[in-house]
């Protein structure tokens, strides 16, 4: 009883991992977005900064999104550093696979 029970689990999750309905699709595309969104906010170090508080996280979030419509230019000036940051992190990443 408790195999068939694990066995139509498996079957069903299986199913869920393959469903390929157009919404479903999209969900998975959102949820992989949104995922990749919080990597960048920990990257940045932000979580360990504010203390993982969302208040805090949020706070900062609209205070950057206030600063981006004042000022035309902080967009460009942040996608550079971005750049350059992701830059840095590839290189380090190719020297620790190098030394391996």
């Amino acid at each position: 009883m408790v195999r068939t029970h694990h066995a139509i689990r498996r079957v069903e999750a299986s199913h869920r991992r393959t469903d390929t309905r157009e919404w479903v699709m999209a969900r998975r595309e959102r949820t992989r977005h949104l995922i990749e969104l919080g990597g960048l906010v920990q990257k940045a170090g932000l979580v360990e900064l504010a203390d993982d508080d969302r208040a805090t996280l949020y706070g900062a979030m609209l205070d950057l999104a206030a600063k981006a419509r004042e000022d035309g230019n902080a967009l460009a000036l942040w996608k550079r550093r971005g750049k350059r940051a992701f830059d840095a992190d590839a290189e380090d990443g190719k020297e620790q696979f190098d030394d391996g």
